[in-house]
């Protein structure tokens, strides 16, 4: 069975003789720069050889014999807002204030704490004519090629931010989740400017390149380790309308898979996201029993595919070989009947997991998924 075949019977919830493995095909399923360089000494790789725009070496993505296939990235609007102000600090096109602290570029400052609705009238938004339509031709380029000349799964990594998260982000997380529950009025008009921005760069990104891509991504964390950040109604209220709608849109230019990723305990959120046409959930990220594989395969198998799931917290940082080998076939003894499920990591990897865990655990899933 071919790597193309084996992801129409996983998608469509049928048993495969094979798994799928993912490394970088979409943004929370890749390694940190650190860990990557630690991975490539591990496995003798020297020099520098990657796909376009810092995707991981593709030398290490064949040594593991990964399946799939990441383009493009989310497209950044020109803006007079965005500015270098040091070699560690920089405020983004959305005004966005961030530093680098080691590892990520971490928000110090947010433009919209304490705004009003008035004040989102006068701030100066990124508009959909900002971006360089030109610079889709890269990414469309690659996503042919792979799709015409290779047999990889692609995916299409998302080009814009959820509309929760850059709320949270523009106004900072206490300040907007206050605004959430005692301001609906600024909220539904932030989401309303932010979608119109959404629905843009949905027709710019995936007018094209959808007809070259099997899955495409979307990021917004709805939920922290053991909880979610809301309630149910609140989120099929106030988010759902607007996820809903940017989801139909997207597959209105193509047949690709959509895949969501949230952090954190979204079982109560799950029959939401099924409604709303998350085709797949990433990363299964398993704190708690409610996100355990096989709670989730049974509340929901056969209605959702499931992404990832290999504990990034414990055992890929601290793991033995073996440790690693038995966690990789629980998993996949629990999620790989009657499909629905691709193999990945709970969340991006980062400096803490030694390299050879990384191998340890894609070998093993090379096993034990035939």
């Amino acid at each position: 069975m071919n790597r193309r075949t084996a992801w129409e019977n996983i998608i469509n919830h049928r048993q495969s003789d094979m798994v799928i493995k993912d490394l970088d095909g979409c943004p929370q399923s890749s390694l940190e720069w650190d860990c990557a360089k630690m991975l490539k000494e591990y496995m003798g790789i020297e020099g520098h050889e990657s796909l376009a725009h810092n995707g991981v070496d593709e030398r290490i993505l064949q040594a593991l014999n990964i399946d799939t296939r990441g383009v493009g990235y989310e497209l950044q609007p020109a803006s007079p807002l965005a500015k270098q102000v040091s070699e560690t600090e920089r405020i983004d096109p959305w005004g966005i204030r961030r530093k680098f602290t080691g590892l990520y570029w971490d928000i110090i400052e947010s433009p919209l704490r304490g705004a009003t609705v008035s004040d989102l009238e006068k701030y100066p938004f990124p508009k959909i004519d900002d971006i360089d339509p030109n610079e889709m031709d890269l990414i469309i380029k690659e996503a042919k090629y792979l799709y015409e000349q290779t047999d990889y799964i692609i995916c299409a990594k998302h080009p814009v931010y959820g509309v929760f998260e850059m709320g949270c982000w523009m106004c900072g997380f206490d300040d907007f989740l206050l605004k959430m529950a005692l301001d609906e009025e600024f909220v539904f008009r932030f989401f309303d400017i932010f979608y119109e921005y959404q629905k843009g760069i949905t027709e710019l990104y995936y007018k094209e390149l959808g007809k070259y891509i099997h899955y495409t991504s979307s990021g917004d964390d709805f939920a922290m380790q053991l909880n979610t950040f809301m309630s149910v109604d609140m989120f099929d209220r106030m988010i759902k309308p607007y996820f809903k709608d940017r989801i139909t849109l997207t597959k209105t230019f193509t047949d690709a898979k959509f895949l969501h990723h949230s952090c954190g305990t979204v079982h109560s959120l799950i029959p939401s996201l099924i409604d709303a046409g998350v085709d797949i959930l990433n990363p299964i990220q398993p704190v708690t029993d409610l996100m355990s594989p096989k709670t989730l395969k049974n509340d929901f198998g056969g209605k959702i595919v499931f992404h990832g799931g290999l504990d990034t917290q414990q055992v890929l940082p601290f793991g033995t070989k073996e440790t690693i080998e038995k966690e990789v076939d629980n998993l996949l003894s629990v999620m790989q009947p009657n499909g629905g499920y691709i193999f990945a990591a709970a969340h991006n990897l980062q400096g803490d997991v030694p390299p050879e865990n990384i191998a340890a655990m894609f070998k093993a899933a090379e096993a034990f998924g035939k």
